[in-house]
């Protein structure tokens, strides 16, 4: 069931979003050569306690995963597309990291993702990077009422497939709300005009997933959570959360420009 939100609690995302934005700004800013995705883990941390948030990741057991995820943000390198657990891995020059972070604060849960590299990047990296953001703008810009969540996917997909870029298939975005993962599933790719009506007060998880080398496959690491392309190529991941208003898309985990 979509549960539709009312101003007051989109206004209560927004200060979870704020939150996420907050974290991520600061998980980017200490990502350098050297540091390992624990110590990044530990920032976001503190940026969630200093803000009294908890973290919807923390904890976190779908029913795909083998144990429960471990850490506040999901840090994936190179390869990995989403969900890689933060170890003591220390990153190197020219690594591509995505980062996914979550906020649970007053209730009211935010996600966000950005992808980003470390040290000298490579131009090819930076083309997905720009593809990915591209294509998120382009889901937010379709995210509008009277639209459809097949409009939000063909936008987003669009994107993807023109660059050459492949989408890993069965992951996208979804509801968030009072619990981070909620209906409705907002997939990468799909035909506009199909799928739930978008109504104000709908609040999604926008999130393209792309993979450089224009393949789909994927597979689950041994840990069970952190999902890589199968043909060893890098992936990007972008997200942010957007509520749907009469006024037009409202993007809640905007970040702060330093």
């Amino acid at each position: 069931m979509v549960e539709l939100k009312t101003d007051t609690s989109i206004d209560a995302m927004h200060a979870a979003g704020r939150v996420v934005g907050r974290a991520l700004t600061a998980v980017r800013e200490a990502a350098h050569v050297g540091v390992s995705l624990l110590e990044l883990d530990e920032v976001a941390r503190e940026v969630l306690r200093e803000a009294g948030a908890s973290s919807p990741f923390l904890g976190y057991r779908p029913s795909f995963a083998p144990t429960p995820f471990p850490a506040v943000i999901c840090a994936s390198v190179n390869d990995a597309i989403v969900h890689g657990i933060p170890t003591r891995y220390r990153l190197r020059d020219g690594d591509l990291l995505s980062v996914d972070c979550g906020a649970q604060l007053d209730g009211w849960a935010g996600d966000s993702a950005i992808s980003f590299t470390v040290g000298r990047p490579r131009p090819a990296d930076l083309r997905l990077i720009e593809t990915a953001e591209r294509a998120l703008a382009a889901g937010i810009d379709a995210a509008v009422a009277g639209n459809r969540i097949g409009d939000i996917a063909h936008a987003v997909g669009r994107v993807c497939r023109a660059a050459g870029y492949g989408i890993p298939d069965g992951f996208g975005g979804h509801g968030v709300g009072r619990r981070m993962h909620e209906d409705p599933e907002v997939p990468n790719e799909g035909r506009p005009g199909r799928g739930l009506p978008l109504r104000p007060g709908m609040v999604l998880a926008i999130e393209p997933m792309v993979i450089a080398s224009g393949e789909d496959a994927y597979y689950a690491a041994a840990d069970g959570w952190t999902l890589r392309t199968s043909d060893g190529s890098r992936a990007a991941h972008v997200e942010h959360t957007v509520a749907i208003t009469e006024n037009g898309p409202r993007v809640l985990t905007a970040r702060e420009v330093p």
